[in-house]
């Protein structure tokens, strides 16, 4: 029965892999697909993880992870129908849960947060879609049918139906399952949007008052070389007046 189960996956992971890529042309180029090699090479290893066997199912995690660049580790449970596009770089722990037909493109992580033990990586429901490099961190659920924007980082329940994207990811569309239509999210929260803004009005205004002080500086830096560099035209102006009192006062005195 096991062994069954494992060939209908194998078998939807093919299928999968002909739904999602336009470039999948034949059987033959497939079973090439690195993809397809790490997810076969892990439903072994699970199936070692699940009847505890030490040691073996590491080994072919690492095996996976050697010839494939996808990391995935042997604990993790994963549904019939998985995709990984190309493949370099995913990353999946130990405790993350991936429902049917669920597709990650390259760069995924689907990682956990501290060092606690237990649950502590993502669940990924049925037709799950996450972009390219995007970072899926904690004991978190993607809902049905969600979608993750490439290089979005994901620490939030994402709702069923709906699109999520940025640093950190915020829901920009929903969608109704049963008419296929969609709604954009117009107005959305942003407050590390607003703490930038208020940054950056903050900055022009203490850069408008460097400006007013080195105009001030530099004003009162040029009176004072005036005043200076007139002294000595007033110095002379002096001892000139002063000389001639003392010649007035000499020829007054007929000396």
């Amino acid at each position: 029965m096991a062994l069954r189960a494992q060939l209908l996956a194998l078998r939807d992971d093919v299928r999968a892999i002909f739904r999602n890529d336009p470039a999948a042309r034949s059987l033959a180029e497939v079973l090439l697909y690195p993809g397809l090699h790490a997810i076969t090479l892990h439903r072994f290893a699970h199936a070692l993880w699940l009847r505890r066997v030490p040691f073996l199912p590491r080994l072919i995690s690492q095996l996976g992870r050697f010839t494939t660049g996808i990391e995935i580790h042997p604990g993790a449970t994963i549904g019939h129908g998985f995709f990984i596009d190309h493949g370099m770089g995913v990353v999946i722990g130990e405790t993350a849960e991936i429902g049917n037909w669920v597709t990650l493109y390259q760069g995924v992580t689907l990682g956990g947060t501290g060092k606690q033990r237990g649950k502590r990586h993502p669940t990924l429901e049925d037709h799950v879609t996450v972009g390219v490099g995007a970072i899926v961190l904690g004991a978190i659920t993607l809902g049905e049918g969600a979608k993750i924007g490439g290089g979005a980082v994901v620490v939030k329940d994402v709702p069923p139906h709906s699109t999520a994207v940025g640093v950190p990811a915020r829901i920009v569309i929903t969608r109704d399952p049963a008419t296929g239509a969609e709604r954009r999210v117009e107005s959305l929260p942003d407050p590390e949007g607003q703490m930038l803004r208020g940054l950056r009005l903050k900055v022009l205004e203490l850069e408008e008052r460097l400006t007013d002080v080195e105009v001030a500086n530099n004003q009162h830096h040029m009176e004072h070389h005036l005043s200076f560099d007139a002294l000595p035209d007033q110095l002379w102006a002096s001892l000139g007046d002063n000389s001639a009192r003392d010649e007035e006062y000499m020829l007054g005195a007929g000396i």
